[in-house]
């Protein structure tokens, strides 16, 4: 099989790259589309995490050279996180393997059925795509777009109210034994069901109960706390979350995708690129 990328203008980072694979004579080009947010001082790390710190050592004028520092946490902007954020002796980053990140699987655009705190189900998937047991799963809620740097960008909606599942859509990535989910929030946990409602901001416990008339307690019941994180990682189905980029030009489709984190070694989380590999028509 032979393979040739046509690279466009490489000065717009935006612009996707198009690869053509042929063999017998046959030709298939596919758009690499970035759903990975840019990265910059301004990038957050989740609720309560310290901001990443760029800085200089090395300067053209002192050294002839430039070299930079980077510090931050594994948390900050698109990053996939590893078994051991969750689970005490899970696999590291290191350990995923490339056939689990890079595969067959759906981009699914529910953004249409999303509000502040709204509650992902299966049928929020399945009623729009031909999902599959072992897929890659990404689903674009629309909130990517108040993240930091976005068209609305609003940090306080986009960490204290984004849509996420809940223990009977965690259950559903288990049945359907993905090979690893990702999505367009600060978390794959609704906020009320994370420690931002009992640590960081308990403020939004009240706001939900005024915006919605129903009680939080009620409606996300303490035990399921991170039950996004503990319940499919102990299956193996970890995820990645903060995806951004052109994650709208995807729409809903089956496709290639593709997660790349670094490869640390005893590291809980790395930041990562995702790539969505989609045929031309």
């Amino acid at each position: 099989m032979a393979s040739t990328i046509d690279n466009e203008p490489r000065n717009d980072p935006d612009t996707a790259a198009v690869l053509s694979f042929g063999t017998d004579g046959h030709s298939t080009r596919v758009r690499a589309i970035d759903l990975t947010h840019p990265f910059s001082i301004h990038t957050p790390g989740w609720v309560g995490y310290p901001s990443p710190k760029l800085s200089y050592f090395q300067r053209h004028a002192t050294n002839g050279i430039v070299s930079q520092l980077l510090e931050l946490p594994l948390h900050s902007g698109t990053h996939f996180d590893a078994e051991m954020h969750v689970i005490s002796g899970g696999s590291d980053i290191a350990s995923v393997p490339l056939g689990r990140l890079l595969g067959s699987g759906v981009v699914v655009d529910i953004s249409s059925d999303m509000h502040d705190w709204a509650v992902i189900t299966p049928e929020h998937i399945t009623d729009r795509v031909d999902v599959r047991k072992g897929d890659i799963l990404i689903y674009h809620t629309g909130y990517g777009r108040f993240f930091n740097g976005g068209p609305e960008e609003d940090e306080e909606r986009y960490f204290l109210r984004h849509p996420g599942g809940d223990r009977r859509f965690a259950e559903w990535i288990i049945e359907m034994g993905f090979a690893w989910t990702g999505c367009d929030c600060g978390s794959g946990d609704n906020p009320l069901n994370t420690s931002i409602r009992t640590k960081w901001r308990p403020d939004i416990g009240p706001a939900y109960e005024a915006a919605s008339g129903n009680k939080v307690d009620e409606a996300f019941p303490l035990e399921d706390q991170f039950v996004m994180h503990r319940l499919p990682f102990r299956a193996g189905i970890c995820h990645v979350e903060n995806l951004g980029g052109d994650l709208a030009q995807v729409g809903t489709r089956r496709c290639v995708i593709g997660a790349f984190p670094m490869r640390i070694e005893g590291g809980e989380a790395s930041p990562c690129r995702v790539i969505a590999f989609v045929e031309e028509e």
